[in-house]
């Protein structure tokens, strides 16, 4: 499975006189970024002539041999196809996954042309967890074709994603350091919200001139659209990022999101820092301590500068304060914390800065 990045390089070659690959399999749950990989691609087949196209969606009942027949029936006009299957669950089941096998091993048979295939076909998957990236249907396809993993934007890269944005369209912001002021304060709006982002890009580029933008236009012009999840605020508090927690605390509250849930989520997450912070005093390696607890992606960068920096009594007391919690929202008596539960979440954050 390759990155956006090999996609790129794929997209020079055909622009040069390469070939389309018979399959493409894009991976991701960033649907701005999925959109734009997967548009660039089509701009791609459409100028080699693929210009027919027929989308399919995996959904109870669906007919597999319909995707087993679609490298196989010609255009009734003679153009050449392109299919796109969209599997929304990224869980073929049994039958779609002996399809999605027999149909890789379909492609690998056919005879290589130096004009590539007649057919391409694009499958469209959500993001995917290690287990099935390490199935047989999906090693399949991989093997067949060229699987595209599309990843999210971390909160840190944002800025320097807008900047970027801004400068496709001909304007930049100041320099230092109202320029990154505003471009975090852009981020701050559109954080978890990649189309808001881009629209609201969109709209600067409307409402002022190519050029330079000041960060008092920025600020009265970008509306407050961001979007959290329990995930995110669980790596605000590893990070230590008290300002960015209390955004999406109130963020989280105002969607009306369960507290229930978000209070489990802490405490799973303050139990294993825990366990590990005692693991690493005694000596314990922290990668090998990340890789037995199966800690991936930005919490493993975050979790070593958590241990280091989280005092124990501080982590002893955040486990007693999200005890505390459990009993507030089971309606129970918890005097020693504020009345409001998500003012104890906030309490939780400021002892692990």
């Amino acid at each position: 499975m390759v990155k956006v990045d090999a996609l790129q390089v794929h997209l020079k070659s055909l622009s040069s006189g390469g070939a389309m690959l018979p399959l493409y399999v894009f991976s991701g749950d960033e649907p701005l970024l999925m959109m734009e990989a997967m548009d660039q691609l089509r701009i791609a087949a459409k100028k080699l002539g693929f210009t027919e196209r027929e989308v399919m969606l995996q959904e109870p009942g669906f007919d597999w041999s319909a995707l087993m027949s679609a490298g196989q029936t010609m255009s009734l006009f003679g153009d050449k196809r392109w299919v796109e299957l969209r599997i929304p669950t990224g869980k073929p089941g049994r039958d779609g996954a002996d399809a999605l096998k027999q149909f890789a091993t379909q492609i690998e048979s056919q005879p290589s042309s130096p004009d590539g295939p007649d057919t391409v076909v694009c499958i469209v998957l959500p993001r995917l967890d290690a287990k099935t990236k390490a199935s047989a249907w999906f090693s399949a396809l991989d093997d067949a074709g060229m699987a595209i993993q599309v990843d999210s934007l971390d909160r840190s890269h944002l800025p320097r994603w807008i900047a970027g944005r801004l400068r496709m369209q001909g304007q930049e912001v100041e320099g230092e350091p109202e320029g990154q002021r505003a471009l975090e304060f852009i981020a701050d709006q559109v954080e978890g919200n990649l189309i808001a982002a881009h629209q609201e890009i969109l709209k600067l580029g409307l409402l002022y001139p190519t050029g330079v933008l000041t960060e008092e236009q920025i600020r009265s012009s970008i509306l407050k659209v961001a979007r959290y999840n329990v995930f995110e605020l669980t790596e605000a508090m590893l990070a230590g990022d008290l300002p960015r927690l209390n955004r999406m605390l109130d963020g989280l509250k105002g969607e009306g999101e369960p507290l229930v849930l978000i209070l489990w989520s802490v405490t799973e997450e303050l139990r294993l820092l825990s366990k590990l912070k005692v693991a690493s005093d005694a000596g314990e390696s922290v990668q090998q301590l990340m890789r037995a607890n199966r800690i991936w992606g930005n919490k493993e960068r975050l979790y070593p500068a958590a241990l280091r920096r989280v005092q124990p009594l501080k982590l002893r007391r955040a486990m007693q304060v999200a005890a505390g919690l459990d009993r507030q929202v089971k309606g129970l008596s918890a005097a020693e914390l504020p009345g409001d539960p998500w003012d104890g979440l906030r309490l939780v954050g400021n002892l692990l800065r």
